[in-house]
């Protein structure tokens, strides 16, 4: 699906078919062959690569990325054995009279139109770990018997947690090549580092810029100060680390860069309202399906 983009009507909720996540017991598992006649499909990579042909097209799906599939009268399936994990959703739009998919080239009209979200049907995920987490709340809400209602706004709101971080993830073509650089540089930066206690100083020290520059820069890019970023981050990595695997309280903190256990719970319960332990709680239930 070279130069299309996959057509979700905007201001409707989308329907919640099922969910789960999934994960293959060694190298030598391919994606068995299903069809997908009237849902959409979303497959956020954990682990490994996924090998998958959909509509005369093979996708190669690593670890960070994202694969959105429309409905169609083809078969998915694999192409090649590989290892993976990913979390998958199936969902279903209200009629709109929109198809499902569009050529841009064919139809530049498109990108201005108010009534529909576009969305490619693959690429990077700026923030991996806040589209998890919500996939993790969707499985749990699932597992704890919530009404359809409930279902189907956390579906929606997962689809436009996706298109809103592909719309921000980079800032606007508007901005000078070498700010952009920056920018994209510092958030590269943030994501290797974020095991320690990152500063800002430490960061312009790295580029060779002055600190309030610096922070006057990227708040002017993203919006938000880079201070406040930083720690959205670590936030965000806490969060799939308390949802997504068992370690303690202890070691997250350690991993993240913080002093020490009690600092980082003080600090997530002002970010997020909840202890580590109540967010681990509410969340952490496990639920693993096959696709």
């Amino acid at each position: 699906m070279r130069d299309q983009m996959m057509v979700l009507p905007f201001g409707q909720v989308y329907r919640h078919l099922r969910t789960g996540k999934f994960k293959a017991l060694d190298a030598h598992w391919k994606h068995e062959r299903f069809p997908l006649t009237v849902d959409y499909e979303l497959i956020v990579m954990t682990e490994g690569v996924l090998y998958l042909s959909y509509m005369g097209e093979r996708y190669t799906v690593r670890k960070g990325e994202y694969l959105l599939l429309p409905p169609s009268e083809s078969m998915r399936e694999g192409f090649k054995e590989s290892y993976c994990a990913f979390y998958w959703l199936h969902f279903t739009t209200p009629v709109s009279g929109l198809p499902p998919v569009v050529t841009l080239p064919d139809a530049p009209g498109w990108m201005t139109r108010e009534d529909c979200v576009l969305l490619p049907p693959s690429g990077v995920l700026p923030r991996i770990e806040k589209l998890v987490v919500q996939m993790k709340q969707l499985q749990d809400t699932v597992r704890n018997g919530y009404p359809r209602a409930s279902l189907d706004a956390m579906t929606t709101s997962i689809v436009l947690e996706l298109y809103g971080q592909l719309s921000t993830g980079a800032p606007a073509e508007v901005e000078p090549a070498e700010r952009k650089q920056i920018y994209m540089d510092i958030i590269d930066y943030i994501n290797r580092n974020l095991t320690n206690n990152i500063k800002i100083s430490e960061i312009a020290d790295v580029f060779g810029y002055n600190p309030k520059y610096l922070s006057h820069l990227f708040a002017e890019i993203r919006g938000i100060p880079l201070k406040q970023f930083i720690m959205n981050q670590k936030i965000d990595a806490a969060n799939f680390m308390l949802a997504d695997n068992d370690r303690t309280v202890t070691e997250i903190a350690e991993r993240l860069g913080f002093s020490d256990v009690h600092n980082f719970a003080r600090t997530y319960k002002k970010h997020t309202g909840l202890t580590p332990s109540e967010y681990r709680d509410a969340y952490a239930k496990r639920m693993l399906y096959h696709v």
